[in-house]
C-alpha cells in the first residue's frame, strides 16, 4: 500500500504473480469479502456500451487538392450525416450516437465530456475499457496517446494531449487529493500478426546467458470462470505520472510501425495498456477493505484497402492479419448485436482480449474515428454501420468484490508458500514428473472441456436472456401503443382548433396585403416610365456624337492610304525590274554549268569506249595463248603415244626373239636327245641347273618390264597433274578477271548514280530556296537540266553494261573450252593407264605359261634322268651357248629400254618448258590487263574530280545569288514597302441601335384602372403556379418587361 507522503521504497517489478493475483483481485477473492454490486435490475437488464464518434479534419495534402466532403457532425443532435451519389442521386445517411464530435473539436473537450466519467468509475471499483476503432489514418493513436511529447511548462499536459496521459493524470489527482493509500501497477502488451509481444519485458542482453527454465513463455490462458488472462505478462508498480508517462514512451518505441500511402506513422499492431489500482478503504466497522479497479486503454490498428494504401510483401501480410482481426472483432460485434447463440470469440486473440468488454462484465467505450474526405467514404460508412451497431451491445458491470486486508495477506502468504514449493521441488527434482506429451494431451483434454462447458453455459445464457427481453418487449410495446393512442387524439383536436384560427387571420393579412401592393405597383410603373424616357434621351445624345466624331476619322484615314498607296506601286515597279535582271543571270549560270557536265560526260563515254576496246585486245591475246597452249599439250601428247606405241614394239620383239632362242634350243635339244641317250645325267643336270638360271633371269627381267612401265605411268599422270593444274590456274585467272570487270563497273554505278544524286540534291535546294519567289521559273529550268543528266548516265550505263556482257560471254567461253579440253586429257590419261593394265596382264600370263612349261619340263627329265646322264657335256656345251644368246638378247633390250626412257624424258622436259612459257605469256597478259583498267579507273578519276570542283562552285554561286535575290526582296517588301499602320484613332464599326416609334408609345404610363388590372392577373396566375404570393418587385418584373433597348446596349 502507498500513503500520499509517505511512500514506500519502491519494488520495480513483479512478474509471475500478476495472473493469479489479477483473478483474485478482480473476480471473486476470498471467502471473508463484502460484494457491493449495481442493483439487481439494472444488472439483469445490462447497460449499452457507449459510443463516441470523432471526425479528424482535412490534412494538408486534401486540403491543397481540394477533396471534396462528405461527412457533416452534428454535435448538439449527437448525428453523424455522410453523403453519397448512387445513380446521379444524393442520399444522406444519419447516425446517432452516444457523443459526436466534429473535425474542430479538442482532445480537452473529448475527454472532461466522454472518459473523464469512466475514469471516476474505475476508481470507483468497475473494469472499464476504451477503445479507438477506425480506419487506418483517422487519428486513433492521436486520440488515445496524442501528439508526441506529454510534458509541458507549469505541470500541465499539452493541449494535444490524449486520452491516455490526460486518464493517468486523473486518477493521480483524485487519489492524492483524497489521500488514500493505494498501489498501482501497470501493463503493456502489443498484439502483431496474431502474437503477443510484453513491450515492459526486458531488452535482450547482448551476451548469452544461462536459460531459465522456471520462465514461462508468454501466451492466452483462461480460467475456469470465463476470465482471460495472459500468462507471462510483466507488470511494472507504478508510484506517479511521470512514472507511466516514461513506461508509455519505452512500449510505444518498441510498437511497430511503418509509413503507408494514407499515414506516415500507421500503426501495423494492436495495443493493449492497462492500469489495475489496489485502494485500502475503512468499513463502518473499522475493517481494512481492498477496493480493486482497472483501466484498459486500447489502441487498434486501422483496418486499411491495401490497393490504396500501397502496401506490399511484408506490409501487405501485415494489412491482411488487421483486416483479419478487426473482421473477427466485426463478426462479435454482429453476434452480440443480433443475441447469436454462438459468439466467435476464439477466432482472434484481439477478441479473445475484449471479451470480458464486449458483452462482459466491464463498461466499454469505444472511440469510432472517421475521415470526411470522399476518398475514404467506403471505410467510414463501414466503420459507422460497426459502431451504431456497437450502441446496442449490452454489458452487466459489475463492482469487483472488495477484500479484507487479513485475506489479501493470507492469500499472498498462501501463493508465497506455494511458489517456494514448486520452487524447491523444481530445485530437488522430487516432485511429479510426468512426460511432456502426456502433460500436453491432458492440458488440450482439459481446455476442451472447458470450452464445450463454457459453449453450452453461454448458449442456455443467451436463451434465456433473448426470453426474458422478448417478454420485457411485448409488455413495454402494449403500454406505449395505449399511451400512444391517447396522445393522438388530444393532438388532433388541438390541431383543428388552431387551423380554424389562423384561417381567419389569414384573410384579414391577405386583404390589407393586396391594397397595399396595389399602390405601390402604380407608383413603381411610374417612376420606371419617367426613368426610361430620360434614359433614351441622353443615350440618343451620345449617340449623335459618336458618330459625328467617327465620320471625320475616316475621311482622314482615306486620305492616309491613298499616299501610301501611290509610293507603293512605284516600288513594286522598281522591285519588278531588279528581279528580271537577276534571274536572268542566274539562268546564264545555270546553262553554262549543264553545258560543262555534257562535255565531261562525252569525254568519261571516250574514256570508256577507249577502255573497252583495250579491253577486246587483252581478251583475244588470251585467247591466242590459250589456242597456243592447246597445240603444245595436243604434240605432247602425241608424242607420249608414239614413245608408248615404240616401247609396245620393243618388248614384242624382245619376246619373240626369246620365243624363238627357246624353241631353237628345245630343238637342238631333242636332237641331242635322239643321239645321245647315254649322256642323259649329266645333261640333265647341266638342264636342271641352266633352267633354274633362266627362270630367275625371265623372272627379273619380267620385273624389270613392269617397274619401267610404272615409271612411264607416273610420268604421264605428273604431266597430267601439270596439265590440270595448268587449267585450273587459268580458270582461276580468268574468275579474277571477271570480278575484276563487274567491281570496275559497280564502281563506275557507284560514282555516277553519286553524282546524279549530287546533281539532284542541289537542284532540289536550290528549287527550295527559291520556290517562294520564283517557283515557275526554276521549276521548267531543274526539270530539263534532271532530264538532261538522267538521259546521259542511262546511256553511258546502258552501254558499259553491254560491254561488260559482251567481255564476261568471251570470258566464259574461253573457260568452257578448257573445261574440254581438261575433260579429253582426263580421258586419255584413263585410256593410258586402261592399257598399260592389259599389257601387264599379257605379260603376266606369259611368264605364268612360261613357268608351266618350265615346270612340266622339269617333271619329264626328271622321268628321263637315266638317259640323259650321258649326255651332260653335250648339254653344258650348249646349255653355254644358249645363255650367251639370252644374255644378249635381254643386253639389248635393256638398251633399247634406256634409249626409249631418255627420249620419253626428253619429251617430257620439253612440254614442261613449252607450258611454262605458255604460263608466263598468260600471266603477262593477266598483268596488262589489269594495268590498263588501273589506267581506266584514274582517267575517271581525274575526270570526275574537276567536274565535282565545277559543282561546288556552282553550288556556291547559285547560293550566293539565291541569298542576295531574298535579301533584296526583303529590302523591298519588308524596309521600303510602306504599311498603313493603325493610328488607334479610327472609329470601329458599331450597329446604330434606334428605338422605333412604337417603343416610344409603349414608354407612355397607362392608366390607372388598367395597371389595376394587370396586377390583379398577374397576382392570380402567381398564386395557382406557386400557391403564394411573391414580393411586389418581383411581379412588376415579370408583368413589365418593357426594358429600353438603348439601356441594354
Amino acid at each position: 500500500m502507498e500513503k500520499r507522503n509517505c511512500p514506500p521504497s519502491p519494488s520495480p517489478r513483479s512478474t509471475e504473480k500478476s495472473g493469479r493475483e489479477l483473478r483474485s483481485g478482480e473476480a471473486n477473492g476470498s471467502a471473508n469479502t463484502n460484494t457491493n454490486t449495481i442493483p439487481k435490475g439494472e444488472k439483469e437488464k445490462g447497460v449499452n456500451v457507449q459510443v463516441i464518434l470523432r471526425c479528424r479534419p482535412l490534412s494538408d495534402e486534401e486540403t491543397k487538392s481540394n477533396t471534396p466532403v462528405v461527412i457533416s457532425c452534428n454535435e448538439r443532435r449527437r448525428e453523424v450525416a455522410a453523403t453519397q451519389i448512387i445513380a446521379n442521386k444524393q442520399i444522406d445517411r444519419t447516425f446517432a450516437f452516444d457523443k459526436v464530435f466534429g473535425p474542430s473539436s479538442k482532445q480537452k473537450d473529448l475527454f472532461e465530456q466522454s472518459i473523464s466519467p469512466i475514469v471516476n468509475e474505475v476508481l470507483e471499483g468497475y473494469n472499464c475499457t476504451i477503445f479507438a476503432y477506425g480506419q487506418t489514418g483517422t487519428g486513433k493513436t492521436y486520440t488515445m496517446e496524442g501528439g508526441g511529447t506529454r510534458k509541458s511548462k507549469n505541470g500541465e499536459l499539452p493541449t494535444d494531449a490524449g486520452v491516455i496521459p490526460r486518464a493517468v493524470r486523473q486518477i493521480f489527482d483524485i487519489l492524492e487529493a483524497q489521500c488514500a493509500e493505494y498501489s498501482m501497477k501497470v501493463t503493456f502488451l502489443e498484439l502483431y500478426n496474431e502474437e503477443i509481444t510484453d513491450l515492459l519485458a526486458p531488452e535482450e542482453p547482448k551476451f548469452p546467458v544461462p536459460e531459465d527454465k522456471t520462465k514461462k513463455p508468454i501466451a492466452l490462458m483462461e480460467d475456469g470462470k470465463g476470465f482471460v488472462f495472459v500468462r507471462g505478462l510483466e507488470e511494472e508498480v507504478v508510484y506517479s505520472a511521470g512514472e507511466i508517462y516514461k513506461i508509455l514512451d519505452k512500449g510505444s518505441a518498441k510498437r511497430r510501425t511503418a509509413e503507408t500511402l494514407l499515414n506516415k506513422q500507421s500503426s501495423r499492431s494492436h495495443s493493449i495498456f492497462s492500469i489495475t489500482i489496489h485502494i485500502k478503504e475503512l468499513t463502518h466497522e473499522g475493517e481494512e477493505m481492498i477496493k480493486i479497479g482497472k483501466l484498459n486503454l486500447v489502441d487498434l490498428a486501422g483496418s486499411e484497402n491495401i490497393s490504396r494504401s500501397g502496401a506490399r510483401d511484408g506490409r501487405a501480410r501485415e494489412a491482411g492479419e488487421i483486416n483479419k482481426s478487426l473482421l473477427t472483432l466485426g463478426r462479435v460485434i454482429n453476434a452480440l448485436v443480433e443475441h447469436s447463440g454462438h459468439v466467435p470469440y476464439r477466432d482472434s486473440k484481439l477478441t479473445r482480449l475484449l471479451r470480458d468488454s464486449l458483452g462482459g462484465k466491464t463498461k466499454t467505450c469505444i472511440i469510432a474515428t472517421i475521415s470526411p474526405s470522399v476518398y475514404c467514404l467506403e471505410e467510414t460508412l463501414s466503420t459507422l454501420d460497426y459502431a451504431h451497431r456497437a450502441k446496442n451491445i449490452k454489458n452487466k458491470p459489475e463492482i469487483n468484490q472488495r477484500m479484507m486486508k487479513s485475506a489479501m495477506i493470507k492469500d499472498l502468504y498462501y501463493e508465497i508458500d506455494r511458489l517456494k514449493q514448486e520452487v524447491f521441488a523444481a530445485r530437488e527434482k522430487n516432485g511429479i514428473y510426468i512426460p511432456r506429451e502426456r502433460y500436453l494431451q491432458e492440458e488440450a483434454e482439459k481446455k476442451a472441456m472447458t470450452e464445450k462447458i463454457e459453449r453450452l453455459g453461454a448458449d442456455l445464457e443467451a436463451r434465456d436472456k433473448q426470453l426474458v427481453e422478448l417478454k420485457e418487449l411485448y409488455d413495454a410495446e402494449q403500454l406505449l401503443s395505449v399511451e400512444l393512442g391517447e396522445k393522438l387524439g388530444k393532438t388532433q383536436k388541438d390541431l383543428e382548433d388552431t387551423k380554424s384560427a389562423l384561417h381567419d387571420l389569414e384573410e384579414k393579412y391577405n386583404e390589407a396585403k393586396s391594397t397595399i401592393k396595389e399602390k405601390e405597383y402604380v407608383i413603381f410603373n411610374l417612376l420606371k416610365s419617367e426613368k426610361s424616357l430620360v434614359d433614351c434621351a441622353y443615350n440618343l445624345r451620345a449617340e449623335l456624337e459618336n458618330a459625328a466624331a467617327d465620320v471625320s476619322g475616316l475621311f482622314s484615314k482615306i486620305e492616309r492610304k491613298d499616299r501610301i498607296e501611290d509610293g507603293n506601286r512605284s516600288l513594286v515597279q522598281r522591285f519588278r525590274s531588279q528581279l528580271t535582271h537577276q534571274l536572268d543571270s542566274l539562268h546564264k549560270t545555270v546553262s553554262n554549268s549543264v553545258m560543262q557536265q555534257e562535255d565531261h560526260l562525252k569525254e568519261m563515254e571516250h574514256d570508256m569506249q577507249s577502255f573497252v576496246s583495250s579491253k577486246d585486245e587483252a581478251a583475244q591475246g588470251l585467247r591466242e595463248s590459250v589456242q597456243k597452249l592447246k597445240v603444245l599439250h595436243g604434240s605432247g601428247i602425241t608424242a607420249l603415244d608414239g614413245l608408248a606405241g615404240e616401247i609396245d614394239m620393243n618388248s614384242r620383239t624382245t619376246f619373240e626373239r626369246l620365243n624363238s632362242q627357246v624353241q631353237s634350243h628345245t630343238s637342238a635339244l631333242e636332237k641331242c636327245f635322239g643321239g645321245i641317250a647315254s649322256e642323259a645325267d649329266n645333261l640333265l643336270n647341266g638342264l636342271q641347273c641352266s633352267l633354274s638360271k633362266q627362270e630367275e633371269r625371265l623372272a627379273h627381267f619380267a620385273n624389270k618390264q613392269r617397274e619401267g612401265h610404272l615409271r612411264a605411268v607416273e610420268a604421264s599422270r605428273s604431266i597430267s597433274k601439270i596439265t590440270a593444274g595448268f587449267f585450273h590456274s587459268l580458270d582461276v585467272h580468268a574468275s579474277k578477271l571477271t570480278s575484276i570487270l563487274e567491281d570496275t563497273q559497280s564502281v563506275q554505278d557507284q560514282q555516277l548514280l553519286d553524282l546524279e544524286k549530287k546533281f539532284e540534291e542541289c537542284a532540289a535546294n536550290e528549287e527550295k530556296q527559291l520556290l517562294e519567289k520564283v517557283a515557275e521559273m526554276l521549276a521548267s529550268s531543274n526539270a530539263r537540266k534532271k532530264k538532261l543528266v538522267q538521259t546521259a548516265v542511262g546511256s553511258l550505263r546502258e552501254s558499259t553494261v553491254n560491254r561488260t556482257s559482251h567481255l564476261q560471254k568471251e570470258i566464259s567461253t574461253a573457260q568452257d573450252f578448257t573445261s574440254s579440253v581438261r575433260e579429253k586429257w582426263g580421258f586419255y590419261m584413263e585410256e593410258t593407264e586402261k592399257n598399260y593394265m592389259e599389257d601387264t596382264t599379257a605379260v603376266e600370263s606369259g611368264r605364268s605359261c612360261l613357268a608351266e612349261v618350265l615346270v612340266e619340263c622339269k617333271v619329264k627329265t626328271t622321268m628321263g634322268a637315266q638317259q640323259w646322264k650321258n649326255a651332260e657335256d653335250s648339254l653344258f656345251s650348249l646349255g653355254k651357248g644358249n645363255v650367251e644368246s639370252v644374255d644378249s638378247i635381254v643386253r639389248t633390250g635393256t638398251e633399247a629400254n634406256q634409249l626409249l626412257r631418255s627420249k620419253l624424258s626428253s619429251a617430257v622436259s620439253s612440254t614442261l618448258e613449252d607450258i611454262d612459257v605458255a604460263n608466263k605469256a598468260l600471266l603477262s597478259s593477266i598483268d596488262s590487263s589489269l594495268k590498263l583498267d588501273h589506267d581506266a579507273c584514274a582517267n575517271i578519276g581525274a575526270i570526275l574530280t574537276p567536274c565535282h570542283g565545277e559543282m561546288r562552285e556552282l553550288r556556291g554561286e547559285h547560293h550566293h545569288k539565291v541569298v542576295e535575290i531574298g535579301e533584296n526582296a526583303g529590302k523591298c517588301l519588308e524596309q521600303e514597302y510602306l504599311v498603313d499602320e493603325p493610328s488607334c484613332s479610327t472609329p470601329r464599326r458599331r450597329q446604330m441601335d434606334l428605338p422605333s416609334v412604337e417603343w416610344i408609345e409603349e414608354l407612355r404610363t397607362p392608366d390607372y384602372d388598367e395597371l389595376l388590372k394587370s396586377f390583379r392577373e398577374s397576382r392570380d396566375t402567381w398564386k395557382q403556379a406557386n400557391g403564394d404570393t411573391r414580393h411586389l418587385s418581383e411581379a412588376a418584373s415579370v408583368v413589365d418587361s418593357r426594358v429600353p433597348p438603348i439601356g441594354r446596349n
